[in-house]
Order: C-alpha cells, then sequence, then structure tokens
C-alpha cells in the first residue's frame, strides 16, 4: 500500500456524525490518535472543531483526519507591532488593514501511518484550501496551524509560511496559508 492510491474513486471525505466514534486509527502520534478515537465527537458537540474523516468508501478504512475551527491573524500572534504592520502592508491595500483578519485553524491532522508518503496528506490541504476559496464559505482569508516540529516541513513543503520570524514554542510553529496564493 505504500505506492500511491490506485483509484481516488474508492475514497471520500466526509463529516464525522455527530455522537460518531472512530474505532481504529494509528497515525504514529498518541495525541493525534487520541483526539479522534475519544474527543472528535466532544469538540464537535460543544460546537468547538469540527471534524472531517478521509475514508475508503467500502470497508470504512480511516486513511487521514483533520478538524477545523475558527481563528484569526492578530497582532497577538507576532512578535512585535513592526512585525504584525509588515505582514499586513505586504497583504493588504491600506483601507484594508484591520487589527485581525479571519482564518481558519486546523487544529487536528493525521494519516495513518500505511498511508505515509503516499501524498494523501498534500492531498487533504489542498482540498482544504479549495473548500474555503469555492464560494468563499465563510470570509476567510488564512489558515493556520500550530504544527508539530516534525511536521513543519510537510506544512511548509505545502506552501505554509512562519507567522513568527523566531517562533519561541518548543514542540510547535505557528504557520500560515494565505488563500489569496491558491492556485488550483
Amino acid at each position: 500500500m505504500k505506492d500511491s492510491f490506485e483509484s481516488l474513486e474508492e475514497y471520500q471525505i466526509r463529516r464525522l456524525r455527530k455522537e460518531e466514534t472512530i474505532k481504529s486509527f494509528d497515525c504514529g502520534d498518541d495525541d493525534l490518535n487520541d483526539f479522534i478515537l475519544r474527543e472528535a465527537p466532544n469538540y464537535n458537540k460543544a460546537l468547538i472543531a469540527v471534524t472531517y474523516i478521509y475514508e475508503h468508501k467500502i470497508s470504512g478504512k480511516v486513511v487521514c483526519y483533520f478538524s477545523l475551527a475558527n481563528d484569526k491573524v492578530s497582532l497577538a500572534d507576532f512578535n512585535n507591532k513592526t512585525d504584525f504592520n509588515r505582514f499586513r502592508r505586504h497583504r493588504f491595500v491600506n483601507e484594508k488593514r484591520l487589527k485581525s483578519y479571519p482564518a481558519v485553524k486546523i487544529c487536528r491532522f493525521g494519516v495513518d501511518t500505511m498511508f505515509h508518503g503516499m501524498g494523501v496528506g498534500s492531498l487533504l490541504l489542498d482540498f482544504i484550501k479549495t473548500y474555503f476559496i469555492d464560494d468563499n464559505k465563510t470570509g476567510c482569508r488564512f489558515l493556520v496551524v500550530d504544527a508539530y516540529n516534525d511536521a513543519v516541513k510537510f506544512y511548509e513543503n505545502n506552501g505554509f509560511q512562519h507567522l513568527k520570524t523566531n517562533d519561541e514554542s518548543i514542540n510547535t510553529k505557528l504557520l500560515y496559508f494565505d488563500l489569496n496564493d491558491y492556485e488550483s
């Protein structure tokens, strides 16, 4: 199964149903596994995050999942006001310089270990980008993620950039993707 997908038509992306639990999933990270196996329904019920799964249509095998929540890019995300102003100046005309900009946060993102290295993660990131660009569903300009350090390269390879120039967080790095830059 490590080569590539034989047929994408055999898979589907769908929203996790209310109270639905996933019985089996292993992406190699205990925290991400625990979220999809135990916590995702609670986040959904509390209206904190919505989880989507990418599954085999017939077997129901979950290949990948991601959770999304509303967020924003604001001054608080930057080291100082000067960095925030540089970010704004580069991306917005004068009349669109706000104190914060709408974003969607990728809260959790996991690919089953059997599918690592097959391009599934990039496929799903492209889906998420397109999902918010097509018909502008929420007035969202950015995708943001607190990426685990070992996943930073994956996000960078998919067009994400560091929000802070010297992010001092030990375990994660805050990254963003400007949906205005996406070319499908």
